[in-house]
């Protein structure tokens, strides 16, 4: 009991990025500056849907609370990077679960939020006529209280694994933040159990999600090739482009990380895909959703015309 309860009082030191003094000034403002621009594009797109009464529909519902998983995801990694950059790089037992659960949280319900933005896009575009029936704002809101009740399940039943381990031996985490196969390697008790929940779990509902969203769009790339006219057909194919490179993109390097077996994990390919999934999909999609909506830069233009026609008044 004295050994299990010296492990949960343990600090470890994330390895970060590197040790040389001279990059770490431009690590600082290359990270900061993506912390910035990501914040900044997130929250200003929650609140361009929250502020619009036009955007307040099932796709831009969901796609206002990506963006809020994208806040959350880059929140609860970037600031920590940054302050490691110029400190002792520790972290305590609770901190790293504490930064777990909200990156398992926002990743969780990122990847049923892109399963569900799928499925609206088949009903839009598969059964136009019925699209205000199967996708009411009282089923909508019904799915979205669905995904955040499961993303707070899932770490949670990870977290509540962590206490069956001792941790012993060296306390460096090969990563930039508290993933849990690096801290499962310095456990002096086999963490068998925890890897097995993770590929359970985690599997499954990459599994779900992925067969949403690839049902979904074979259904659509079906019904765009029947479509007799060209200008449909184009815009059909442009309002499901953004969402399927975004997909594209979060689920190749999530199942690049998680999907390949312990045994051929190799950390130094683990940390340039982690830095891709934690940093530059939230960085990003902000502008993958804004620059290729139509109605998204309509909204922004208006809101744009009227403060200058304000000032000018």
């Amino acid at each position: 009991m004295i050994e299990d309860n010296h492990s949960m009082k343990m600090e470890f030191i994330l390895i970060g990025f590197t040790n040389r003094q001279e990059l770490k000034p431009l690590l600082f403002v290359v990270f900061f500056a993506i912390y910035l621009i990501t914040m900044v594009g997130n929250l200003g797109l929650v609140a361009l849907i929250y502020m619009e009464p036009r955007l307040h529909t099932p796709m831009y519902i969901f796609l206002g609370n990506l963006a809020l998983m994208d806040s959350c995801c880059s929140c609860t990694i970037t600031p920590k990077i940054l302050e490691n950059i110029f400190s002792d790089r520790k972290i305590s037992l609770y901190g790293c679960m504490a930064q777990f659960y909200f990156f398992c949280f926002a990743e969780t319900a990122e990847c049923f939020l892109l399963a569900a933005m799928a499925y609206d896009r088949y009903v839009a575009i598969c059964s136009p006529l019925q699209y205000h029936t199967r996708m009411s704002k009282k089923l909508c809101i019904q799915m979205t209280t669905g995904i955040y009740t499961v993303a707070n399940l899932h770490p949670m039943i990870h977290i509540g694994l962590l206490f069956r381990l001792i941790f012993c031996g060296s306390h460096q985490i090969s990563h930039f933040f508290c993933d849990v196969f690096p801290l499962y390697k310095l456990s002096c008790v086999d963490p068998y159990v925890n890897a097995l929940m993770i590929v359970i779990f985690g599997g499954s509902i990459q599994i779900f999600t992925i067969t949403t969203v690839l049902i979904s769009y074979l259904f659509i790339l079906f019904t765009i090739f029947k479509m007799k006219s060209k200008e449909g057909r184009g815009k059909a194919l442009s309002t499901c482009a953004s969402h399927f490179l975004s997909v594209s993109i979060f689920y190749g390097s999530l199942l690049f990380v998680y999907a390949q077996p312990s045994s051929v994990k190799e950390e130094d390919k683990d940390i340039p895909v982690a830095v891709f999934y934690t940093l530059v999909i939230p960085f990003l999609n902000p502008f993958i959703y804004s620059l290729r909506n139509k109605e998204v830069i309509n909204v922004v233009r208006r809101i744009m015309n009227n403060k200058s026609r304000n000032i000018v008044k």
